[in-house]
């Protein structure tokens, strides 16, 4: 490890089909580029992809005001990614950071320009470590084409010349001149072939916990979303799907409505969907709610919550199952073991609960199909307004608005389908379609409802020598896009136990192992929710070495050093938080720790929580130490941010939130059922950055999965006895 930082925040409170193809960065030059204003632009709301100045090339749009305007293609979401990527190019522009500002362009203009900004998609922690390579090279190609227009205009060798804080200096006859007297001469050059990086110990901007772009417009309400679009002669719609998920309307009533105020249409969206479009979205929601709809019968209006889970347990003992990881023989090693530990887990459905509900508001013409849309997903999003509307795709655009929280629900673009449907049956009338919160908690991707089974043995010395886990549950790729399925299987569901090193590898060397999935579909769709698999693999893998050390009669800490001799990162990140927060020195009377490390998405993560637990089972999250290595950090203080998130997050999920099902319905449809973390119960959080370099991995996801094993391995420690099902609200934590 070349470097370890240490940041402690107080908590702050704020406000609120991917496109095949590419194109190689060197082709991103186009001359006399620039976006068209809407038609008809949205009130206080000016289109991106429209900065004032001179293309320099694709990445970078200079002003004569010196201003300097990075076009950033990912989704800013909280996660602070269009900060650290304008870090990443102005770090190679050599520009000043406080004349940076940051606009979109449009997946529109992206498929235009042959994929010029690349993946539009935000999703996996990729936002920065999967585009920082062409992004920097985008900074550093602009900076040379500035170079050489100086060196042309002194008529001196572009070896004399350097780009210094927004300016190029001679510096033999220290000449200068500023980007913005460069652009229009820079911007007639071909850009350079290749290009070299600086290196990361040399950045003076990036790497640096700069403050983030993006923040004083949403402390102030200036920052505009989905759901404040306003056009002109536009109406609301309100949807209703059916209440047993993929039920077919049988038949509807649209006269029982179509007096009531303001009531314009009610439409027919898809099998199982109708929405009514009023002036306002009040009155489409309260036409809604009076219109009679009956289902078709369905055998999915009986299932319950104990149908599932009874489902869900069957497939942990079946003869049939995908193998996601071995090496030697665990079953063996585990029936000739000394001591044998054996458990069940089980997870449940969970909520996105974003702030924002899904919205989308859509204008569709017999030539042209326009989306605003709060999506994670520009390029999908322009993607599923083709295909709605009829169109081809360059007839469509989409202009990206930030998102009120997307943790992977807004890479699904249904909201924009609906959208476009209801748009098409009314031509050249802009609609706004806004769900309820009921309707965005019955409705949603859930992250999986998934049980695990674990079997460990152990040798006479209390050595691990064989590990068998099998968990059952639905995949979110088998509902999603089954025909990526690797041998009818999906990899993904095994996030944190693969073998293979860089992206979800298991820490721990066994030298018996085998890890299983029964594939146990619902009719609930799921999908990714932040964190996806890693969240609950961590849940089973952590509290269950917290078992099997007890069982073998040592420290759960020094337990997994030993099998983590081969696994050199996530023994640093480990020990790094055990170091910090004092693992085995005192704590206050009724206070006890608990650790855990996974890894995901390229990155390493540990926790070391410190917990209590009064005698009527209430529990206390006094301090958290959390650690992270994502090989380079690219801003610290935005990655303390995001382990605060992730605490809040994955302490809310632990604690108190599930989806269950009675009748085939979802019961929770509102925040008065599916609680989240609140200011109060929320511990002291302190983060510790190890920065081991050579390698690029996420920030926004890795550090869930470990938040609820550290706290789960406290309890453990306070009560005696593992919790094994969550949320904790439904366990009797009294002690014995």
């Amino acid at each position: 490890m070349t470097s370890q930082s240490t940041t402690l925040r107080t908590p702050k409170v704020s406000r609120r089909k991917v496109l095949a193809g590419g194109a190689a960065l060197g082709t991103g030059l186009a001359l006399g580029f620039h976006v068209p204003a809407l038609a008809k632009a949205p009130e206080g709301f000016r289109p991106m992809a429209k900065a004032a100045g001179t293309e320099v090339n694709a990445w970078v749009v200079v002003g004569t005001d010196e201003t300097v305007t990075i076009r950033i293609a990912r989704t800013e979401m909280g996660q602070g990614t269009l900060t650290g990527l304008a870090q990443l190019v102005a770090e190679e522009l050599n520009c000043d950071w406080k004349k940076v500002r940051t606009e979109y362009p449009t997946p529109g203009q992206n498929l235009a320009r042959k994929r010029v900004w690349h993946d539009f998609s935000t999703g996996g922690s990729r936002g920065i470590r999967g585009s920082q390579d062409y992004v920097r090279k985008g900074g550093a190609m602009a900076r040379e084409m500035l170079i050489q227009a100086a060196a042309t205009q002194w008529k001196v060798p572009v070896a004399e010349c350097k780009a210094v804080g927004g300016a190029v200096v001679h510096e033999a006859s220290k000449r200068k001149l500023t980007y913005g007297k460069l652009a229009v001469a820079a911007s007639k050059l071909e850009p350079p072939k290749d290009v070299k990086l600086k290196d990361p110990k040399d950045w003076t901007i990036a790497g640096k916990p700069l403050k983030r772009l993006d923040t004083t417009d949403k402390l102030t309400g200036k920052q505009l979303y989905g759901v404040d679009i306003k056009l002109p002669g536009m109406l609301n719609a309100a949807i209703k799907d059916a209440p047993v998920i993929g039920t077919p309307v049988k038949s509807y009533d649209e006269s029982k409505v179509l007096s009531m105020p303001g009531v314009k249409k009610v439409v027919k969206v898809n099998a199982t969907t109708v929405a009514v479009v009023a002036e306002t979205w009040w009155q489409a929601k309260k036409a809604l709610d009076a219109l009679p709809v009956v289902y078709e019968d369905t055998p999915n209006a009986k299932v319950t919550s104990a149908d599932i889970a009874a489902r869900l347990r069957e497939g942990l003992d079946a003869k049939e199952a995908f193998v996601g990881n071995k090496n030697g023989d665990a079953l063996a090693a585990i029936a000739g073991a000394a001591k044998k530990v054996e458990a069940i887990y089980a997870t449940p459905f969970l909520h996105h609960a974003c702030m924002e509900p899904m919205n989308a508001t859509a204008l569709v013409t017999a030539n042209k199909c326009e989306v605003w849309s709060p999506t994670q997903n520009g390029e999908g999003s322009l993607a599923a307004a083709s295909e709605a509307s009829g169109l081809p795709l360059d007839k469509c655009e989409v202009y990206k608005m930030p998102p009120g929280g997307g943790f992977g629900r807004r890479g699904r673009q249904d909201y924009v389908t609906q959208a476009v449907t209801i748009a098409k049956q009314m031509p050249g009338t802009p609609i706004k379609l806004i769900w309820s919160r009921e309707e965005d908690m019955m409705h949603g991707y859930n992250r999986p409802i998934t049980q695990c089974k674990l079997t460990a043995g152990l040798d006479a010395q209390g050595n691990l020598v064989g590990f068998h886990a099998r968990i059952s549950g639905p995949s979110i790729v088998a509902y999603q896009n089954p025909s990526v399925l690797q041998g009818g299987g999906d990899i993904r569901m095994f996030q944190g136990f693969w073998a293979d090193p860089g992206e979800a590898q298991i820490g721990y060397t066994i030298p018996n192992l085998l890890v299983e999935h029964a594939q146990r579909a619902t009719h609930v769709p799921v999908g990714p929710w932040r964190g996806v698999n890693t969240n609950q693999n961590a849940v089973y893998l952590e509290c269950f070495m917290d078992e099997v050390a007890k069982a073998a009669g040592k420290d759960p800490l020094a337990f997994r050093r030993a099998l983590m001799g081969n696994h050199p990162k996530h023994l640093g990140v480990l020990n790094a938080v055990a170091e910090k927060a004092g693992w085995g020195k005192p704590l206050p009377a009724g206070v006890h720790r608990g650790i855990a490390q996974h890894m995901g998405y390229g990155s390493y993560s540990a926790a070391v929580a410190e917990v209590s637990v009064d005698n009527r089972g209430r529990v206390k999250v006094h301090r958290m130490v959390l650690g992270v290595d994502c090989g380079v950090a690219v801003n610290p203080d935005q990655i303390a941010a995001q382990v605060e998130g992730s605490v809040a997050l994955g302490l809310g999920a632990a604690m108190y939130q599930e989806l269950t099902v009675k009748d085939g319905k979802v019961v929770e449809t509102n925040f008065d059922t599916y609680e989240i973390m609140r200011l109060a119960a929320f511990p002291r959080v302190e983060t510790v950055v190890v920065q081991s370099g050579g390698f690029w991995g996420g920030v926004g996801e890795p550090t869930i999965c470990v938040a609820a094993p550290s706290v789960l391995n406290a309890i453990h420690a306070a009560i005696g006895r593992p919790v094994r099902s969550l949320p904790l609200k439904n366990v009797d934590l009294r002690s014995a």
